[in-house]
């Protein structure tokens, strides 16, 4: 089976391009989805959390407060040792459920599945893909989405954009890009020949 990344900065909108790929047989794991599943209450990963970051972190219902956490790590004056501990701690979980979630894909038959991760590189799952896709958009593609999905403002939206990696970087080192700026359908065409190849258990050259 061809393990698939799917990747992509904030705002390119790899989400669409991730439904359009399940809608044409190749199953994909969210590990948005799985970051939070791994922290519920009373989890390993949330309790790990816990002894790194202190009690205050967690709410009285035994549920992760990630804006404690956020404070917690992000406003610490060793914010750069304190954002590798946690990232060493939630990407161990991450990764240990996409290894499961693959290997059931695999057993079901599939000739390919994709684990989408926005921190696909960062987390060095990239090493265990055969393929990876990056998706990408204008920058005012971006900025419009991101304020528009998560209800910030403009400045915000570039302080995100200005901490995550850049368009060349994802040329770079994805196997595949392709753009996101004109809709559902186009991009649906311009993933088509790629994902008929992948079904079949074929890498694209």
């Amino acid at each position: 089976m061809i393990t698939i990344g799917l990747t992509g900065p904030s705002g390119a909108g790899k989400g669409m391009l991730s439904k359009i790929l399940n809608k044409h047989g190749i199953p994909c794991l969210d590990t948005d989805l799985v970051s939070r599943r791994v922290c519920e209450a009373g989890m390993p990963c949330t309790l790990e959390l816990a002894r790194a970051f202190g009690d205050g972190i967690i709410n009285a219902d035994g549920t992760l407060d990630r804006k404690a956490l956020a404070r917690a790590v992000f406003l610490a004056e060793d914010k750069d040792s304190k954002t590798q501990k946690l990232n060493s701690i939630t990407h161990r979980y991450i990764l240990a459920e996409a290894d499961k979630w693959l290997k059931k894909q695999a057993d079901l038959g599939y000739m390919a599945a994709v684990v989408d991760a926005p921190v696909l590189f960062e987390s060095g799952y990239n090493k265990k893909c055969d393929y990876i896709i990056g998706v990408l958009a204008k920058r005012e593609t971006r900025i419009a989405r991101i304020k528009a999905r998560d209800s910030i403002d403009r400045e915000l939206a570039e302080k995100r954009i200005a901490a995550q990696k850049d368009d060349v970087f994802f040329q770079e080192n994805c196997s595949l890009v392709l753009y996101n700026d004109a809709g559902v359908q186009e991009l649906e065409s311009a993933a088509l020949p790629y994902i008929e190849k992948l079904k079949l258990g074929v890498i694209p050259e």
